[in-house]
């Protein structure tokens, strides 16, 4: 019977047929034993199975999240407290309900201890995050701070902090724009008169001349030309001082908020005048400060609506990113949470947009950095979370999960600077191509020359393993279809044909 058996052919012998195989038909047919060992070697942070208590947080919501919301709720809450991660991300389709998913979040993290939660909204959402809240939570306290009186409002919450809490669940509501606002500074020096008709700068404090790094006397005239706050290395005196803004077009308030809604798209000079004749200075200037939702939803003494759908779409668009400032400048919201409010005052942080924040010197990438190293916990919502390159992440990463970011050893160097950590998050896991140019260069008497000159330029692309180590363990995904067709209401396209 032994001799009756076929002799195994080695490998690569021409009897054994070879087996061609598409990636798309090899994971329909061994995907589910991939899946399962991947679950052995990284057991997920949520099966499916969900936190009873959780759950019963949920159940007390006033509007009841959906089946796929909830089980987002369930995973983010289950990475934040049961694994102890400094940061999660909620990458969802648009319509998905990014709002909802964050505020039914906050609920089951109060649930857990998490009193305070503070939400960085896009100035044009601040009320309707407001609204949201205060239709899903019973009780909540929401605070909005997007208006003049945000420092007066923060000032009042350091002053609570001692008081015995009530059980009530607070919010913080804190416009993008507002929070990167800070006061107006002009520069402060002494004009001391030096040989030869020249003006030198001075400590306005201890009269000590100012020099450079290089040891020269600075003149007055160069001195202006600075554009970061000084301080006397002689006395440490402050060589800057507040001031108010200058008043534009002969000191007229009302002049400077009709140049302001000349900046809106679809207001012109014609319809701000008409605007303000019917409204009045004060009422706009507010709504422009505050709440810009009530100023794209004016009505005139007909209940007719000012602006049209189409306007008011451009006009939301705009003024996401449009400062208004009529007052004498403020305090910078960050800066006093951070100077004056303690660690993990706020216990939740939540970035609506987050991708926003994701520019390396942006001043409002730097004021969320702020805020997510006082806070306990940070949740981003996006719904795109990278651009297609490496670095789209790693200022956002390195704001969100410090900690993990350090470990891996992309920290800033000696001088403060984060660039050769970007550059090797780059070389590490995203694509960057050197390219080399070589040129003739001039004829010497007894050789010819070459230049050869190098570039490095980044490219599209992320590796896997960046998105293994700091995208996958951290990251819900949802889209749209995940929620059911039969919850969302019915959509259909029609094709109509407009002759030209």
């Amino acid at each position: 019977m032994m001799n009756d058996l076929p002799l195994a052919a080695p490998a690569g012998h021409p009897c054994v047929p070879t087996l061609n195989i598409g990636l798309t038909e090899f994971i329909e047919e061994f995907g589910d034993e991939l899946l399962e060992s991947l679950n052995r070697s990284n057991p997920p942070v949520y099966a499916g199975i969900d936190n009873p208590a959780r759950q019963w947080v949920l159940d007390g919501l006033k509007r009841q999240p959906f089946p796929a919301q909830a089980q987002v709720v369930q995973a983010i809450a289950a990475l934040l407290l049961d694994q102890n991660e400094q940061a999660g991300i909620i990458n969802a389709e648009m319509g998905t309900g990014k709002t909802m998913m964050a505020i039914a979040l906050a609920a089951v993290m109060h649930g857990a201890g998490y009193r305070r939660t503070m939400v960085i909204a896009p100035p044009h959402l601040v009320y309707k995050w407001r609204r949201e809240i205060l239709e899903t939570i019973p009780d909540a306290r929401v605070w909005v701070l997007n208006g003049p009186d945000t420092l007066v409002k923060l000032l009042k919450l350091r002053d609570q902090l001692g008081d015995t809490y009530d059980g009530r669940q607070e919010f913080f509501i804190l416009g993008r724009v507002r929070m990167r606002m800070g006061f107006h500074w002009r520069l402060a020096f002494w004009k001391r008169r030096a040989s030869g008709g020249r003006s030198l700068a001075a400590c306005p404090d201890c009269g000590r001349l100012l020099q450079d790094q290089e040891g020269n006397l600075i003149t007055a005239e160069e001195f202006q030309r600075e554009e970061r706050r000084r301080r006397c290395e002689h006395c440490d005196a402050a060589l800057w001082t507040l001031m108010r803004p200058g008043k534009s077009d002969g000191g007229s308030r009302r002049n400077t908020i009709l140049k302001s809604m000349c900046r809106i798209p679809t207001i012109g000079p014609v319809r701000a005048e008409r605007l303000l004749s019917d409204f009045g200075e004060d009422f706009l200037a507010s709504m422009l400060l505050d709440n810009v939702s009530e100023f794209i939803n004016l009505m005139d003494a007909k209940g007719n609506f000012i602006f049209s759908d189409r306007q008011a779409k451009r006009m939301e668009r705009a003024m996401a990113n449009i400062e208004f400032g009529f007052g004498e400048g403020g305090y910078q919201p960050t800066e006093f949470i951070k100077r004056y409010l303690p660690d993990g005052c706020f216990d939740l942080l939540v970035v609506d947009e987050g991708h926003e924040y994701k520019n390396s010197g942006s001043a409002q990438g730097q004021a969320m950095g702020v805020l997510a190293a006082k806070a306990r916990k940070t949740v981003l919502l996006t719904g795109t979370l990278m651009g297609g390159y490496a670095d789209d992440l790693f200022y956002l990463l390195f704001r969100i999960l410090t900690r993990r970011m350090i470990e891996d050893g992309y920290q800033p160097n000696a001088r403060g600077s984060m660039a050769p950590a970007a550059m090797s998050f780059m070389r590490d896991h995203g694509v960057l191509k050197d390219i080399y140019t070589e040129r003739d260069g001039s004829s010497h008497k007894t050789a010819k020359g070459k230049k050869l000159s190098v570039r490095t330029v980044k490219a599209p692309g992320f590796g896997p393993k960046g998105i293994h180590r700091f995208v996958l363990p951290f990251t819900v995904f949802l889209k749209l279809k995940d929620i059911g067709g039969n919850v969302l209401p019915g959509y259909r396209e029609e094709f109509i044909d407009v002759p030209m």
